[in-house]
């Protein structure tokens, strides 16, 4: 498995052999049974975006939330960057976690961690040159956990996940070996490539969307050859 990071958030903390799995863009009861039986551990809920798959409106979050139940983490993806925002919609959606797709001031993450302390806040890292590594390792001490991703937030109109492109694994890399908190990577991920992409940048966990669809749909043939690759 990954590096094991040396401080966990409570929801992180159940020892596991293999990376953790993150099926993203759920968007129906039978995606998340379908999720389930294959393995997932965390489950992506998206909320609005300025562009990207798998938006699906807040009350079916909620329901989606309510279905999944303990059986696995819940995570809202929002584009949110207000403290009191996120935590109404957290609060709305009862999502166990929170996946911050666009960047917070420290203020901001300080506020949040205030007005939502038992959620698991993990803040996503678009990974385009050596100056992320950088600024990973530095937000690193104000989140739970990171997820490294291959968007453009200043693009015309921002890319906050869900491209299928992978970034450059060296950085991804060194922002694990820069970090004590839990880091999963996405971005382009597949059956074909989720085994080296795991020998080369150890990540606690993976995230996958696209590469487990056809036509949109979660499909469990590609799921099941993602997982079992991953461990």
């Amino acid at each position: 498995m990954g590096v094991m990071p040396t401080r966990v958030h409570p929801i992180l903390a159940t020892p596991r052999s293999a990376p953790a799995v993150k099926v993203c863009c759920i968007a129906s009861r039978d995606e998340v049974e379908l999720a389930l039986l294959a393995g997932a551990t965390m489950l992506g809920l998206v909320s609005a975006m300025p562009s990207g798959p798998g938006v699906i409106d807040d009350a079916t979050i909620a329901s989606l939330v309510a279905h999944i139940g303990d059986r696995a983490v819940s995570v809202l993806l929002t584009s949110r960057t207000e403290p009191e925002a996120i935590a109404a919609q957290l609060h709305a959606s009862g999502a166990r976690a929170v996946q911050l797709v666009d960047a917070l001031t420290s203020d901001d993450h300080a506020a949040l961690a205030r007005l939502v302390p038992e959620v698991l806040r993990v803040q996503v890292i678009h990974v385009r040159g050596p100056s992320d590594v950088d600024d990973a390792i530095a937000l690193a001490p104000a989140v739970d956990a990171l997820l490294l991703d291959s968007g453009n937030p200043s693009a015309a109109t921002p890319t906050l996940g869900g491209t299928g492109r992978t970034h450059d694994w060296a950085l991804s890399e060194a922002i694990v070996d820069g970090v004590e908190i839990p880091v999963l990577l996405a971005g382009g991920l597949h059956a074909e490539n989720i085994g080296r992409a795991i020998a080369r940048v150890r990540p606690w966990g993976v995230d996958v969307c696209s590469g487990v669809r056809t036509a949109g749909a979660l499909d469990a043939a590609k799921l099941s050859a993602f997982v079992g690759a991953a461990r």
